[in-house]
């Protein structure tokens, strides 16, 4: 039996990371409870919205700790910088008899005494660095660096991320490891449920669904531009947008888009749906003809995955990391041309609801198979992992 040591991925910002986490511990209690245990270490001043969502994960074990309150990560941060580790936090680590460590955005020093398994979910910094300031590109890229430096063995979610990985740090070579992430079909919805939930939502037609955060590189803009070539064509195309509406980088970039969206008078077309509750997210997804995706960047998307668990038909940009998650399962479109994401949205053959039926019994026993490969090849790292560091 392994232990395994996990902090809170993400912020209030980025709400993918938690549900990764979210998703993977609950996985591995699902698939792999002989085989490992996970322990979550929180701050202890965390609330119901930060750690709610794993309290009734099985097998779980939920550790909180003022040492990793977000007053002191800097400080915890120095120490493992500069003295190689964070000595408090290694004695609460070793207290818990925790054999491997899980690194996300934050590192515990090269002194640890405990083998990490750092996980890099992306290397949009180096794909977009336009969409960084100097000091962000920066602090990414330093935090990559000392990773890569101090040994640890190296976690990608796609196959692409790795190779970017081998080549921006050539130094990983031999210690990198793809792992794709999966997640488990919801519960059966039949469609006229989903339809009402979407109806609650204002869409009585059939509409395309988006739920990006709006961030730069999730490429909305093309998505306006593409409506109004539709508009001009006389065709009269709905798309539905989620996500949260601040993009922290540059938090201009929802304000600058809610104002052409009403210059152009695309309202009814683009509707904003703002943040809406998890369960929702598979209800619209089953409501819409397509789930729509033209992100400029993603390391392995959550939403094209929760979208391939029940089945729902979607239209993606060009991205190889899109090609390489759904290959033929998908239409694909040029993530810089709003004509060529005009025409995949003009001419996309909607399923009828027999098709639909089938699609989901489908996908949902793909879903269970690529959930069970996933944990298991987590715990497969995991003990790799341990024999590289000596410990069997």
């Amino acid at each position: 039996m392994i232990r395994v040591g996990f902090t809170l991925i993400g912020g209030g910002d980025w709400t993918g990371g938690r549900n990764y986490l979210q998703n993977l511990v609950s996985v591995l209690g699902r698939f792999q409870k002989d085989r490992l245990t996970p322990i979550l270490f929180v701050g202890d001043i965390c609330g119901t919205d930060d750690v709610g969502a794993f309290a009734d994960i099985p097998g779980l074990e939920l550790v909180k700790t003022p040492l990793l309150n977000v007053a002191r990560r800097s400080s915890s941060l120095a120490q493992a910088l500069m003295l190689g580790c964070d000595v408090d936090l290694m004695r609460l680590f070793r207290k818990h008899s925790v054999d491997l460590i899980f690194e996300s955005a934050q590192f515990f020093g090269w002194r640890l005494g405990i083998p990490a398994i750092a996980w890099i979910p992306d290397f949009q910094h180096r794909a977009l660095p336009q969409l960084f300031s100097r000091s962000a590109w920066w602090k990414r890229e330093i935090g990559f660096r000392v990773q890569v430096s101090s040994g640890r063995t190296i976690m990608l979610s796609s196959d692409d991320a790795r190779y970017e990985c081998e080549r921006y740090y050539p130094a990983t070579r031999g210690r990198t490891r793809a792992v794709h992430f999966a997640v488990p079909p919801g519960p059966e919805t039949d469609g006229t449920h989903a339809r009402k939930i979407a109806e609650s939502y204002g869409l009585l037609s059939p509409f395309f669904f988006m739920p990006n955060q709006f961030w730069r590189h999730k490429n909305h803009d093309l998505v306006l531009d593409a409506l109004n070539l539709l508009r001009i064509r006389g065709r009269q195309v709905i798309v539905a947008a989620s996500g949260r509406q601040h993009d922290p980088r540059n938090p201009e970039h929802f304000p600058a888009f809610r104002t052409r969206l009403a210059q152009m008078g695309l309202e009814d077309n683009l509707r904003l749906l703002g943040m809406v509750p998890y369960q929702h997210l598979a209800l619209l997804m089953r409501a819409s003809t397509a789930m729509l995706n033209p992100s400029l960047f993603e390391g392995w998307s959550t939403t094209v995955e929760e979208a391939r668990s029940i089945g729902t038909p979607m239209l993606l940009s060009d991205l190889a990391v899109h090609r390489e998650q759904m290959g033929s399962e998908a239409i694909y479109f040029n993530r810089y041309s709003a004509r060529s994401l005009a025409d995949a949205l003009d001419r996309f053959v909607p399923l009828d609801e027999a098709q639909r039926v089938k699609r989901e019994q489908v996908a949902a026993k793909a879903a269970r198979q690529r959930t069970e490969r996933f944990s298991k090849d987590f715990v497969e790292l995991a003990e790799e992992c341990l024999v590289r560091y000596g410990r069997s």
